[in-house]
């Protein structure tokens, strides 16, 4: 398999979430200092170095939270299927 080059890996990350526009993911953010934040919500926009997501928040609120797609590549972030919580980007283990 050949190695592929970050800028490509982030190019890949983002096409991959724009086809997703619309559909339900799982964001699992370490935010630091032992703190994991999980939310769940809809692929709104994609940007040139970032993503954003409707979340669905407790009683029927929403907001929007923006992740950055070199901290998806990094594992700082992992966007997750929403249901069965698996990896939707299980190729970027192979590259560390």
């Amino acid at each position: 398999m050949e190695m592929l080059k970050p800028v490509h890996a982030v190019q890949r990350i983002r096409t991959q979430l724009e086809e997703m526009a619309g559909e339900l993911v799982c964001v699992r953010a370490n935010m630091g200092r032992s703190k994991i934040l999980e939310r769940t919500g809809r692929v709104a926009q994609t940007h040139p170095a970032l993503f954003v997501l409707d979340v669905f928040e407790k009683r029927n609120r929403r907001s929007r939270a923006s992740y950055q797609y070199i901290d998806v590549l990094t594992g700082t972030v992992e966007v997750l299927h929403p249901d069965s919580k698996e990896p939707l980007f299980p190729w970027i283990e192979l590259l560390a």
